[in-house]
């Protein structure tokens, strides 16, 4: 494997449930624009139904204080594991990436749970950085859901 491959991972810890994680984020993310404005400017559904593989999803979000948009589709979700994984198949990220795939696996610990973030891609050249920063937004994102969830 060529050094243009690379995984990026994190773990974050909520004090909400796995199971209640799991099911905002795979049939409500729309709603992460209204609790999560200064990350995430809008998500649309663009095919299929919210909570389904194959739906494609559009989002509008701020990355590095950027406004950027990305399409995703949910290759699979499993809602016994509590993981989900997308792929991105549109948007600014494309421009740095040849893939992207993005997994998330909400975990139960103690009264609440582990999120586990999981960046897999191939840059389009050697140059291109590590999503570090991206990784921070989604370490973000989701202790902006556990609030919400514990309201």
């Amino acid at each position: 494997m060529s050094s243009d491959y690379g995984k990026v991972e994190t773990d974050v810890e909520l004090k909400t449930s796995a199971a209640k994680f799991h099911e905002f984020f795979t049939k409500r993310p729309h709603h992460l624009s209204n609790i999560s404005s200064d990350k995430i400017k809008d998500c649309n559904l663009h095919e299929g139904e919210w909570g389904t593989v194959g739906s494609i999803v559009h989002w509008n979000y701020v990355h590095d204080g950027k406004a950027k948009v990305a399409k995703e589709l949910f290759e699979a979700i499993d809602d016994e594991k509590n993981s989900i994984t997308l792929k991105v198949v549109e948007g600014d990220l494309l421009e740095h990436y040849k893939s992207f795939k993005i997994t998330i696996q909400a975990s139960p610990k103690g009264e609440g749970c582990t999120v586990h973030w999981t960046f897999e891609y191939e840059k389009v050249h050697g140059d291109v950085e590590d999503p570090h920063t991206l990784l921070q937004l989604a370490a973000g994102l989701s202790k902006d859901i556990c609030s919400h969830l514990s309201t």
